[in-house]
């Protein structure tokens, strides 16, 4: 399990890293598509506003985050509760209101900008194409370290039996004809094994969302920053601050489920606190020379939202809703299918009205 945190937290750095300095970079460009306008902003109180916004998000995102993780201390909040089911819809369907509301119109907007060249930008959907290769190479990621993480598992396991049996060998020959315990205990239970898949799964999933959600939180955030109007960045302050709270309840809900020791559980949940705040300071300083309509932005913020809601539809729709909806404790209970599928909607409902700001 170790090798799991320790691989997933490397990738999860070098992505991350290499998105916060590649993204400024690119987005520099001189050229630009319509005639800069030279009235005068009120910097003062646009970057009072910014940095309001980085203290409201900041908070918002861990609280939103935090929420979930007191399950331990909360009985009513622990997964085993039907509460639970129910807060993970929410949550998903935050999620999956984030891909479809909010980011892919915004990558659709990018990648037909009348800004662009013609050929390609405006004879192939840019847009679909980089959204689906994001899904499906989540699927092929999620897959390929499931199963490799499993194989791992099973043959430790395998190992562990093996030594087992040459230490206590004449125990084990002993017991065999009379079934005993000795014979039992070196091997894994079946329901062992279950849980024990069941584990590296949550493990997997809250990663790769997490993923997701970081990529997408950087572009905001950047976007936020370079802005030079108050009248822009005000409502996005309070857009953005339940925007955070809301997705931080859905990676929450994952992080609880994977059971990561205390450590990564705070790695994780101040890694994703940190990303929009981050995101806006970086703003700040290429305020100067950053414009949103240089084609080379564009297709930067294009192509980043395109594969976040990729990533994001997939996590909500695959690993987040269709396992709860297809579990038989759900299905044999109808009070508790009825509570999920309203909360998904609530959360669905919720998402999609901040799309009016952000």
């Amino acid at each position: 399990m170790a090798d799991i945190q320790a691989c997933s937290f490397k990738i999860l750095q070098i992505l991350s890293l290499l998105i916060l300095l590649l993204y400024p970079a690119a987005v520099s460009s001189d050229c630009t598509c319509e005639v800069e306008n030279n009235v005068e902003q009120n910097k003062g109180e646009t970057l009072r506003y910014k940095l309001g916004a980085i203290a409201a998000i900041l908070v918002a995102g861990a609280v939103g985050v935090c929420l979930p993780l007191l399950g331990t201390r909360i009985p009513a909040l622990r997964p085993e509760n039907d509460i639970f089911f129910m807060i993970k819809a929410f949550a998903a369907g935050v999620i999956l209101a984030t891909g479809f509301v909010h980011i892919l119109p915004d990558a659709f907007e990018s990648l037909t900008s009348p800004c662009l060249k013609e050929s390609p930008w405006g004879i192939f959907p840019f847009t679909g194409f980089v959204g689906m290769m994001s899904a499906i190479g989540t699927l092929m990621v999620d897959s390929f370290a499931t199963g490799y993480y499993k194989r791992q598992h099973l043959s430790r396991h395998k190992l562990q039996v093996n030594a087992d049996e040459e230490d206590a060998g004449h125990v084990h020959i002993h017991t065999h004809a009379t079934h005993g315990h000795a014979h039992g205990s070196a091997s894994p239970s079946h329901q062992e094994l279950v849980l024990s898949d069941q584990l590296i799964r949550q493990r997997i999933i809250s990663q790769v969302l997490e993923v997701g959600i970081v990529v997408h939180s950087v572009v905001i955030g950047i976007s936020l920053g370079a802005s030079g109007s108050p009248d822009t960045v005000r409502p996005l302050l309070a857009a953005l601050s339940f925007h955070q709270f809301f997705e931080g309840m859905g990676l929450g809900g994952c992080i609880s489920q994977a059971q990561f020791k205390s450590v990564s559980v705070a790695i994780m949940g101040t890694f994703f606190s940190l990303t929009t705040p981050l995101g806006i300071a970086i703003g700040i300083g290429i305020s100067s020379f950053y414009n949103g309509s240089t084609p080379t932005a564009l297709i930067v913020e294009g192509i980043f939202h395109s594969a976040s809601a990729g990533i994001l539809i997939y996590m909500a729709l695959v690993d987040l809703l269709a396992s709860d909806f297809m579990n038989p404790r759900m299905q044999t209970n109808f009070r508790l299918q009825l509570g999920v599928n309203v909360s998904l909607l609530l959360g669905t409902a919720c998402m999609s009205v901040l799309a009016k700001w952000v």
